[in-house]
């Protein structure tokens, strides 16, 4: 989605800053503001920072999440526009999509469900980083994928595969069932 970015947990921060983040604080707080979305069982993550600067990504297309709820924090440095804007969720036409703009401040986190259309708009000078975790429920998602709308075919492999999980079986290690995605 981004070309200039870090996945966090190959930083080692998963363990340490952003499972417990999701545990104690955004999966209560998601629980009570999206409880039909996951909200109450996010047990997995893929989180990352993006950067916006003026000779690299300025902007993001209208796009939604492979999550079920997203935080995204802008962290900053100093920049000049690049507002977000939200849509509807994903199931309304383009054609019938309304778009609301918001400003995002450095130092505060935008909540929102996955489906949400949503995009950035370009800055126009400056350097900008946010902070971004799709937050995943397993109990949603090995029903239905939430980005090609098919019940999941689950296949073994190592990690979290999408938030995909079933039962972790710990005499395997970290196998879990996940779905893939072609």
């Amino acid at each position: 989605m981004n070309n200039y970015g870090v996945l966090l947990n190959e930083l080692g921060l998963d363990d340490s800053l952003i499972t417990p983040l999701r545990e104690k604080y955004l999966r209560p707080l998601a629980s009570l503001l999206y409880p039909d979305w996951g909200g109450s069982c996010l047990d997995s993550h893929k989180a990352f920072a993006v950067q916006y600067s003026l000779h690299k990504d300025l902007d993001l297309s209208c796009h939604y999440d492979n999550s079920e709820v997203t935080l995204n924090v802008s962290l900053g440095k100093e920049f000049t526009d690049g507002n977000l804007y939200f849509s509807d969720m994903r199931e309304v036409p383009a054609n019938e999509r309304t778009y609301t703009e918001v400003e995002h401040l450095i130092g505060q986190g935008i909540l929102h469900r996955g489906q949400h259309v949503h995009g950035a708009l370009p800055i126009t000078s400056g350097e900008r980083w946010n902070l971004i975790i799709w937050m995943r429920s397993s109990s949603i998602r090995n029903k239905l994928c939430p980005m090609c709308d098919n019940k999941p075919q689950l296949i073994e492999t190592i990690g979290e595969g999408d938030g995909f999980t079933v039962v972790k079986r710990e005499d395997r290690g970290d196998t879990v069932d996940v779905c893939t995605l072609i």
